[in-house]
């Protein structure tokens, strides 16, 4: 039997199982189908008759590209979670009439992909010359970050229907009683992963300023680049000695939020949107959060009343408590599973 809404997903093991099981606990699944391909892994997706996890082999890449083009002509919406795959642009570039039924979930680094791509190579200028029109013609984009849209217009002349949308449920608001603190120690965050994109060094290069403060500096390397991940620790040692840890080790969701709980300044020093998940938590639980202030999730933040801090005015002075307090109102408001629900409801129908 046809489904109403397709979803295909690359390259991810992080935001899809808990996508999945919103849907299905919701909506009508079965209405809906998941085509699955990337780093997917089968200990973390529940195996549903309509969830199709491709085989990592070339036999099996080909099987799911086919069945993707098949699904795409039959589904009513076709809900596409990234834009990493250029194989699929690929297709849809080749098949544009498929592109009115299409709806994008930027995530920011395929919005982005074009100014940090390196185009030293033919091929991947000619990748650029083909994301171009899909961009510029697929029916829907979605993000509740309006200034990425308003980027996708820009850069690529995007002409398809806006639709706000928080997009996964590590979006989401969650309740965390805090404990009380028992030292002076300041706890401070810096980036969230081993990628170059979240400017370690330039942070560390501000940190350095207070590093004879009692502060505690914390960086989540877990995942990302190993290599990048071993310079940023010896970095951070040099600078800051027993000031400095790095977290290499995936943490469970509930020990994460825990952690989070305990940090007091959280710095993400990205130059696009990035880290969003993170940025949302610690907000919600009351947290001061510096970024850059040409980040389309500053806008975003300022627009909603939130309190975020330009990175140039690196400090440790408190926020006011009428901030936090006004922070976490507006983030449990905002970013709820009834919000959730209505945006979802709005797509799906």
């Amino acid at each position: 039997m046809n489904k109403k809404i397709l979803h295909i997903a690359y390259n991810d093991d992080k935001f899809m199982p808990q996508f999945i099981e919103f849907v299905k606990l919701h909506f009508d699944f079965n209405e809906h189908e998941f085509l699955l391909t990337g780093r997917m892994v089968q200990d973390k997706i529940k195996r549903y008759p309509n969830i199709q996890l491709a085989e990592r082999s070339i036999p099996g890449y080909f099987k799911h590209y086919g069945k993707s083009i098949i699904k795409m002509h039959q589904a009513q919406k076709v809900i596409l979670h990234g834009m990493f795959d250029i194989k699929l642009v690929y297709i849809l570039f080749f098949m544009p009439w498929l592109l009115k039924k299409c709806y994008w979930f930027i995530w920011g680094g395929d919005l982005y992909e074009y100014k940090l791509r390196e185009t030293n190579f033919r091929w991947k200028l000619l990748d650029d010359i083909v994301r171009r029109p899909v961009i510029k013609n697929i029916g829907h984009l979605i993000t509740y970050i309006k200034g990425d849209y308003e980027l996708a217009k820009q850069w690529y002349s995007a002409k398809g229907k806006y639709h706000e949308c928080i997009m996964y449920t590590s979006n989401l608001y969650r309740e965390y009683e805090i404990p009380q603190k028992q030292n002076s120690c300041v706890n401070i965050l810096v980036g969230n992963s081993a990628d170059p994109s979240n400017n370690h060094i330039d942070a560390f290069d501000k940190l350095e300023a207070l590093s004879g403060k009692d502060i505690k500096i914390y960086v989540p390397l877990s995942y990302g680049n190993p290599d990048y991940a071993k310079m940023i620790i010896e970095q951070g040692h040099r600078r800051f000695g027993e000031k400095f840890e790095a977290l290499t080790e995936y943490m469970p969701f509930n020990k994460y939020l825990e952690f989070l709980g305990k940090i007091d300044i959280a710095i993400f020093n990205h130059k696009r949107q990035q880290a969003m998940g993170n940025t949302i938590t610690l907000l919600g639980l009351g947290k001061k959060v510096f970024m850059r202030r040409d980040v389309t999730p500053w806008a975003f933040f300022k627009s909603n009343g939130i309190t975020v801090y330009d990175i140039k005015d690196l400090s440790l002075f408190d926020s006011a408590n009428r901030e936090i307090e006004a922070n976490k109102h507006i983030v449990k408001s905002y970013f709820s599973e009834k919000t959730f629900l209505n945006q979802l409801r709005e797509i799906f129908n």
